[in-house]
């Protein structure tokens, strides 16, 4: 409760800067613009981002910034308890942030993972000002690479810089945001066989390999004449939304249907567990796969004991069921979203691309709310619905939903 209540009470009150500059004149627009901040989402109402004051801009990243620092803890804190949290799919593989590896109380390993959490953002944004970019700019884009936010402070968001050396520094510290904070402990440590081993590292990479080789073939001879721009826009917008970044380079509304297909596949599975990224989580697409086999498996050998596990150690069964309810109830969020958005009148690609958007956490969605569009036609209870649908992702669904529950507050 205090979690929920906590985020939302940032947005509400995170909300006043706008409107009380009349930059955002609408309340309900300002808090649509902070709950995207706080939750790292990254949908915005704003037709006209360059036109705010550098003042505002700035609080806009920061939102995003704080709130990535703030998932960092939840993931630690909070999420275990409920029996739904990365660090429990993390510890069935390496010795996490609750063991000897790295601190035993979990306020000392807030700390170290935050250490880890500025550092790659004060590195990011030097390397951003090698490329050209001004200090504003570069702070503010390393603020929300490192959140996976995707604010910008362009309206052609990345793509404004047109610049490869930008688009491949800022794809490099988007797929690092997308990995287990605590592995980037691990490997400033020296521990670099505790990243390159870790299960869920390997098969996020896999996945960005794969889906990068596929959109960039799939692409070939159509959108990009030539193959490193093409490899270069593929790999920005992969890397882009499945760390439910959301920065955009191109539209990929323009590329073929399948690019599409795949690039709605990686809004749904989101970063690794313990990262700042939204989404399902990787690991728990992982386990849902590992699962299935195990299941197949002992229909074709009733008499099989096999388990499921991640690195070498068996999944709790509690854990993998909470998997299995947060895997059901992900979706039945999603349509049951998707209907009440399609009830106040848009189309059902737009409908459905603004609620994956958003309870994913990634921003821009497929239709009317697509990568070159914005949210400031959603009518107000739409709004209302999406910022509801960011702060469930956000919080992954059970930590808002366990609210409704009379026994919860009977405790």
């Amino acid at each position: 409760a205090i979690v929920t209540f906590g985020w939302t009470f940032f947005a509400l009150f995170g909300a006043l800067p706008f409107v009380f500059s009349g930059a955002i004149p609408s309340y309900l627009n300002a808090f649509f613009e902070t709950m995207s901040g706080f939750t790292t989402t990254g949908s915005t109402i704003l037709t006209d981002i360059e036109a705010m004051p550098p003042s505002l801009l700035l609080w806009r990243s920061l939102t995003q910034w704080l709130g990535g620092m703030g998932i960092i803890v939840l993931s630690l804190a909070i999420l275990p308890m409920l029996g739904v949290g990365g660090m429990q799919l993390f510890k069935a593989e390496v010795p996490g942030p609750t063991t000897d590896r790295l601190k035993p109380r979990i306020q000392d390993t807030a700390k170290l993972l935050w250490g880890v959490y500025v550092l790659l953002t004060c590195i990011e944004t030097l390397l951003l000002m090698a490329g050209g970019m001004s200090f504003f700019d570069g702070l503010n884009h390393a603020f929300t690479t490192m959140a996976t936010g995707g604010f910008s402070t362009r309206n052609a968001s990345v793509a404004a810089y047109n610049s490869v050396y930008i688009d491949w520094i800022i794809t490099i510290f988007m797929f690092l945001a997308g990995v287990n904070f605590s592995l980037h402990y691990l490997a400033l440590r020296g521990k670099i066989g505790d990243f390159i081993r870790n299960e869920e590292f390997l098969f996020y990479s896999s996945l960005v390999i794969v889906g990068t080789a596929l959109i960039t073939m799939l692409n070939m001879g159509g959108t990009y004449p030539g193959f490193l721009d093409n490899l270069r826009y593929s790999a920005f917008q992969v890397v882009s939304i499945i760390t439910t970044t959301g920065f955009g380079t191109a539209d990929y509304e323009l590329w073929p249907v399948l690019c599409q297909y795949l690039l709605v596949f990686f809004m749904f599975i989101g970063g690794c567990a313990g990262s700042t990224g939204g989404g399902m989580k990787v690991a728990r697409i992982l386990l849902l796969f590992k699962h299935a086999q195990v299941q197949v498996y002992r229909l074709i050998h009733p008499r099989a004991v096999r388990l499921v596990k991640l690195g070498d150690r068996p999944v709790d069964k509690d854990v993998m069921q909470s998997i299995l309810g947060f895997f059901a109830l992900y979706l039945g969020v999603f349509v049951a979203a998707s209907f009440i958005m399609a009830a106040t009148g848009m189309d059902l690609n737009s409908a459905g691309g603004s609620v994956i958007a958003t309870l994913s956490n990634i921003g821009p969605g497929l239709g009317s709310v697509g990568p070159v569009d914005n949210f400031a036609h959603v009518p107000a209870i739409g709004k209302l619905v999406l910022a509801f649908c960011m702060l469930l992702g956000r919080l992954e669904l059970f930590t808002v939903l366990v609210l409704v529950f009379p026994s919860f507050w009977r405790k």
